[in-house]
């Protein structure tokens, strides 16, 4: 098969399989395709060193990337269309010891932008998260590693922003997505544009929202506290393990106390988990052992709880029993004494227990309401939730 051609086929069985990530890894001998679906590495193929670096070129020539070039790390954007879904691959090439490595991430413009609705909160923290939204100035942080749907999230605040009566002004790194109504700027590192040079130019375009990819430095930090303060709802992205644990990066980066105390609306740290294949997950009766729920009986809804689920296999899922992704959330809001405490640059724990004494759930409550909707699996949770988040350390 030719390279043309089979780049072709691998980037259709991607889209069929929803992948997120598409990687041609090069070793001594063969170079292996692979893709990241739901999460998780799945091996496609495995061809010759020739083939894979014909088919590396192919790509590249189609991003306009410099074919010839190996040594050095190199990015690429390359819009392809498979039948009628229109594929945007953002490319990096990185070499290695056997040579050069490419990895693609899959945006499917089909698939569209969820919107806050959609991310899988409950309703007590998505009336929160709405009411956040809702203030004409303040500072929202989503945290969370990488890869857990912090711009999903962002996305799916400013499409509930957007309602024309608003300047919306965003600082991204890349732009994944096109957002009609909304001016959208992107960091170029070759030309020496960051974040913290973006936000200070934007600042004089007079927007009423900002939307930060990354906060990563201690200018980018000051300054988005800053902005927060006179005057703009500022939306930002950081990382830290929980909510508590954003407050304490900020700091870190040096946001004054004081300041930051004063314009902090709130902070959602997030998870991705898998959900069940709905057309073969397996249910198991735990009508006998009540407490398993006892923690989150309040949030139930009827008929819930009484059992929990667990993988099946089917064609829907290829066989791997889940078919998609929701969030785990930890949405702490910001009352007179988690502020007290932010000013005091107090630790995290302290002002856990703080934001826990204000009805934030956590991890281990947002993960045990999924189980119990039938959502996820109590396996999933463990696979992708660290013991500690979810309460279970010794």
């Amino acid at each position: 098969m030719e390279a043309g051609e089979a780049v072709n086929a691998l980037l259709e069985r991607a889209a069929e399989l929803r992948a997120s990530d598409l990687f041609l890894l090069t070793d001594e001998r063969f170079v292996t395709v692979s893709v990241r679906r739901l999460g998780t590495l799945e091996k496609l193929a495995v061809v010759s060193s020739e083939h894979g670096r014909q088919m590396a070129s192919h790509i590249k020539a189609n991003a306009e990337m410099d074919i010839s070039e190996r040594r050095r790390p190199s990015d690429g954007r390359w819009i392809h269309t498979v039948g009628d879904r229109k594929i945007d691959l953002r490319i990096n090439c990185t070499p290695t010891l056997h040579g050069e490595d490419m990895a693609m991430r899959l945006w499917d413009h089909s698939t569209g932008l969820l919107t806050v609705d959609e991310l899988g909160m409950s309703r007590q923290d998505l009336n929160k998260l709405l009411f956040m939204l809702n203030h004409p100035s303040g500072l929202l942080l989503v945290t969370g590693p990488t890869g857990t749907g912090k711009t999903t999230s962002l996305y799916g605040c400013l499409q509930y922003l957007n309602d024309g009566a608003r300047k919306i002004n965003t600082l991204e790194d890349p732009i994944e997505y096109a957002l009609d109504g909304v001016r959208q700027s992107q960091v170029n590192g070759k030309l020496g544009v960051d974040f913290s040079e973006l936000l200070r130019n934007v600042l004089r375009q007079a927007p009423d929202v900002i939307m930060i990819g990354e906060i990563r430095d201690e200018e980018t930090a000051t300054t988005a506290v800053r902005a927060a303060n006179s005057g703009h709802l500022v939306l930002a992205t950081l990382h830290a393990p929980t909510a508590a644990g954003a407050v304490h990066s900020m700091l870190a980066l040096h946001a004054h106390p004081y300041f930051l105390s004063g314009c902090l609306l709130g902070v959602v740290a997030q998870r991705l988990v898998r959900t069940l294949c709905p057309n073969c997950r397996a249910e198991y009766d735990i009508s006998e052992s009540p407490q398993t729920f006892q923690e989150i009986e309040s949030l139930l809804g009827e008929g819930e709880g009484k059992s929990i689920s667990g993988p099946g296999s089917c064609d829907e899922c290829f066989h791997v029993g889940y078919t998609g992704r929701t969030g785990l959330f930890e949405l702490m809001g910001v009352n007179q004494e988690i502020r007290r405490l932010v000013a005091e640059s107090a630790s995290s724990e302290t002002i856990q227990k703080a934001a826990k004494r204000n009805g934030m759930m956590i991890f281990r409550q947002s993960a045990l309401l999924k189980v119990a909707q039938g959502i996820t699996s109590t396996e999933e949770i463990l696979r992708d939730v660290p013991a500690e988040q979810l309460g279970l350390e010794d």
